[in-house]
């Protein structure tokens, strides 16, 4: 840990004001599903959303969905997956048409999907975005806190160290084992990886809605998601499950050990938008 001993509780006063400071203007993950309009209307007004590219659509259908959720009011960064674009110049015009709704955020990912076109990563993607130029002001990628399921932790590492200076920030995938995301922090810094941390946690979700979404997005997009995922499963159909604040009162003083840089929360919806933000709220008044 870069400046002395992480302690692993939650009882730091000033790690309790670091996270009620990261959980006071989060970010909130939303899935392209049928139900996102009437979900998005249980969040803050002005709210920084994050919508996915689901495998089972296109990019087209996530840039269109980003752009009704900027004309709400909201703070929108779309995903943007190597694999679901076709060429330069598929990628060119999902550039023109954000510009053109004024969306200056993205977040670029490899992707789930089968790859459709010349990219096969969310590198190669980024090379190409800048070699064609854009209006972006902030441009976020993923980090694997646990490793990836099919991607040696070594290639993760040095990807890191590829997209740091395309990227403004990385977001770490859901884990739900405080100590491995502070150490993975941890070793990023002293790896080099300097890239502000958006700490990835779920959001309360009811898990009969879990498995309806599941089925929605296709089985084998669960099957990847849920393999990336380690321990999820246990997580959510053990009695009793966990609930977010769990995750954040462990990552106790890592939150705000100098250098560290975790600059603020992800939360993974699952589009359960309105029982997320109720225990949001909630746990900002027990801070």
């Amino acid at each position: 840990m870069p400046g002395g001993e992480w302690d692993g509780s939650g009882s730091d006063p000033l790690g309790k004001a670091v996270l009620r400071r990261l959980l006071e203007h989060p970010k909130f993950e939303v899935l392209p599903l049928k139900n996102v309009l009437d979900q998005v209307g249980h969040l803050p007004e002005g709210s920084t959303v994050s919508v996915t590219a689901s495998p089972t659509k296109t990019l087209e259908d996530t840039v269109n969905l980003a752009g009704d959720l900027r004309l709400r009011g909201f703070d929108v960064i779309p995903h943007l997956s190597a694999r679901m674009t076709h060429d330069k110049t598929h990628l060119a015009a999902l550039l023109d048409r954000l510009a053109g709704l004024r969306i200056s955020r993205v977040f670029v990912v490899g992707g789930d999907a089968p790859q459709r076109g010349i990219f096969p990563d969310g590198h190669s993607l980024l090379l190409a975005m800048d070699d064609l130029g854009h209006e972006l002001t902030e441009i976020g990628v993923p980090s694997y806190p646990e490793g990836h399921a099919v991607i040696p932790d070594s290639n993760l590492r040095q990807a890191l160290h590829d997209k740091q200076p395309y990227a403004s920030y990385m977001t770490t995938q859901m884990c739900f084992d405080a100590r491995a995301i502070v150490d993975f922090v941890a070793e990023c810094r002293v790896d080099g990886v300097s890239l502000p941390v958006q700490i990835g946690i779920p959001g309360v979700a009811d898990r009969l809605k879990l498995l309806q979404i599941s089925t929605r997005i296709g089985v084998g997009q669960s099957m990847r998601f849920l393999a990336k995922h380690r321990g999820l499963v246990s997580r959510f159909v053990r009695p009793g499950g966990d609930a977010p604040e769990e995750l954040l009162e462990g990552l106790g003083s890592g939150v705000s050990y100098p250098g560290i840089g975790i600059v603020g929360v992800h939360i993974y919806t699952f589009n359960q938008c309105e029982t997320t933000e109720r225990w949001r709220q909630e746990y900002l008044e027990t801070l």
